[in-house]
């Protein structure tokens, strides 16, 4: 039986959120630890774990079938490849920072300046974009320190909280592009085995991420405040309506988005609503 290959992340956050996905998907490993290849237990699927740089070549020369992969790096590699999906995690921006004493007012700022990167494409586009002349110093490694030894004048990198900025005395000046983790597929049709597979893991992943930052609600409503409490509920289409022992009261059922909730809690309760009970979703097929 064939198994599809996923090219993933070996190690940090990406790696640590890919494995929650998989594991939300009902897809169980072997101890992954050391081990450059490892199938699933239970699913004809295969991860295959490397460096995230190196995960748009591998599924662009076929080594991977697919990968999961920040969109950064898919768009900094440029290989033959096509993303399948976003992914909503491992979020994060590639901005340019300068230090704080730098006076930067706009982008005219960096011309004839010292950038150092670790992504030389991404940045090239931007300052070609905005016409602006600069040397790019491509560093692997620790970019924000380059300002602080002298190597560089500003710095355009990865930046999630900005904490690591601040230590160094940098301040994000240009945000440049968005990036989250995504899922990429090669250009070239798969077999039809494999991409059956596929379409059962998207099935799955559609399912969980479906269910992402939703809750059940459950409440008793008398009957005569029902019409009130409807109107309260922004819910995914109609709620359900269950009868109760007690005739003059129902049950409401509905599933809300979890932001939403707090909002409306003591409209629920000034419309009615009785026992309301909130319960986690861990899947959800639409």
């Amino acid at each position: 039986m064939a198994l599809l290959r996923i090219a993933v992340q070996s190690k940090g956050r990406l790696y640590e959120e890919t494995m929650e996905l998989l594991g939300e998907a009902g897809i169980k490993l072997s101890a992954v630890k050391r081990t450059l290849l490892v199938p699933a237990r239970n699913f004809p699927v295969e991860l295959l774990f490397l460096r995230d740089d190196d995960i748009p070549e591998s599924v662009a020369s076929g080594t991977a079938d697919i990968g999961i992969v920040g969109l950064n790096e898919m768009l900094e590699k440029k290989k033959d490849a096509k993303i399948i999906r976003n992914l909503g995690f491992s979020k994060c921006r590639l901005s340019i920072a300068v230090p704080k004493n730098a006076e930067y007012k706009d982008t005219s700022w960096l011309n004839n300046r010292k950038i150092a990167t670790s992504y030389p494409n991404i940045l090239n586009e931007f300052l070609a974009k905005n016409d602006i002349k600069a040397d790019i110093h491509i560093i692997t490694g620790s970019v924000e320190i380059a300002p602080g030894i002298g190597l560089a004048d500003a710095i355009f990198d990865i930046v999630s909280s900005g904490s690591t900025l601040i230590s160094n005395n940098l301040e994000e000046v240009e945000k440049v592009i968005d990036s989250e983790a995504v899922l990429i597929g090669r250009n070239s049709r798969l077999s039809e085995e494999k991409q059956e597979i596929l379409d059962e893991l998207l099935f799955r992943i559609e399912a969980v991420k479906a269910a992402e930052d939703k809750k059940y609600i459950l409440m008793n409503v008398p009957k005569d405040k029902l019409g009130d409490v409807l109107k309260v509920l922004p819910g995914i289409k109609s709620p359900t309506i269950l009868p109760l022992a007690d005739e003059q009261w129902c049950s409401v059922h509905t599933v809300l988005q979890e932001k939403y909730f707090w909002e409306i809690i003591n409209r629920l309760k000034g419309a009615g609503a009785e026992g309301i009970l909130v319960l986690d979703i861990e899947k959800m097929v639409l």
